[in-house]
């Protein structure tokens, strides 16, 4: 069991514990373990279909599409594939519910250029077409692989995440930029274009909230990730660090309990993250004593990692 102390706040305690919790707080797993995408990018386990779809997409050029529910790895296989592949971090688009196709090729800075219109009027120069529109224009994800695939020399890795986010328009008007890998900037009338060896490795995720258009599915790859049993377990594997005091015999019963959860859940089931964050507090509260796992599921510690909504609370508590 760990020695961090898990009930820092404590409902029977009626003054402040600053000087006796200090070390505590500054130990908290979370700072000590790092989850974010690009430290754990080498803990990602494809399974050998995944692996034929990536490898699919790179010889065609095509975008990789990835489906699947939350948690399944979709975000993490881009940064995988771009460490393994030895091109450093991907480009990293995230898509919301009012993002343009624009937004991932450049930003014209509207607002400052007509500022400093206005100042050169106010300066007595009535003629502001000397300034070059193109001081205004910063580049977005499409057009920083384009530039950086030529710096050094190799495709980059370009990940758009959650495409299903974006207004339905969005997909459809990337269509010509992502198939012919150029576009034009209507402020100044460049074009931008990409040469065809450093055109970039594009992974696109959905959580499939909405079915995407037709005509961008076929210039897609596809692959839907399914959230087995085996990919749990090879997860949780490839993150024993976490809980490195738990036994094997502990970790399959909460695994299978888990299971049980997900069965239950019908308005959002618990995924992946959920399964080690829960396994990371029953390592440093419970250690490897069955018993508590062998309770009712409605009796199991720690739920509210695993539960996130009141209808799956009253479907587990129904039974």
């Amino acid at each position: 069991m760990s020695d961090y102390q898990f009930r820092l706040i404590r409902r029977d305690i009626r003054q402040p514990r600053g000087a006796e919790v200090a070390e505590h707080l500054r130990a908290r797993p979370s700072t000590t373990q790092s989850g974010s995408l690009a430290a754990t990018r080498h803990l990602y386990r494809p399974s050998e279909e995944f692996e034929i779809a990536m490898n699919t997409a790179i010889a065609l050029g095509a975008p990789l599409l990835l489906t699947g529910e939350p948690g399944t790895g979709k975000t993490q296989a881009a940064y995988f594939a771009a460490w393994q592949l030895g091109l450093g971090e991907p480009l990293h688009f995230q898509a919301k519910t009012n993002s343009q196709a624009t937004d991932l090729l450049y930003d014209f800075d509207t607002v400052r250029y007509f500022r400093d219109a206005h100042l050169q009027g106010l300066s007595g120069d009535k003629d502001a077409s000397h300034l070059n529109k193109r001081d205004y224009i910063e580049p977005r994800p499409l057009w920083q692989a384009f530039t950086a695939g030529e710096q050094i020399n190799k495709p980059m890795v370009l990940l758009i995440d959650e495409i299903d986010k974006a207004p339905r328009d969005f997909p459809n008007d990337l269509l010509h930029e992502i198939q012919e890998m150029r576009f034009r900037i209507k402020e100044t009338d460049e074009e931008i274009t990409c040469r065809e060896a450093f055109r970039p490795i594009l992974f696109i995720t959905s959580n499939d909230e909405r079915r995407l258009p037709d005509a961008f599915l076929r210039r897609c790859v596809s692959h839907h990730i399914e959230l087995t049993e085996d990919l749990l377990r090879d997860a949780v594997k490839a993150h024993a660090e976490r809980y490195p005091d738990l036994d094997k015999e502990f970790v399959d019963l909460a695994i299978s309990r888990f299971i049980a959860i997900r069965s239950r859940s019908r308005e959002k089931p618990p995924a992946t993250g959920e399964l080690l964050a829960w396994l990371q507090v029953l390592a440093i509260e419970t250690g490897n004593n069955p018993n508590v796992l062998n309770a009712d599921l409605r009796k199991l510690p720690y739920l509210e990692v695993l539960i996130k909504t009141p209808e799956d609370r009253e479907s587990i508590r129904k039974g």
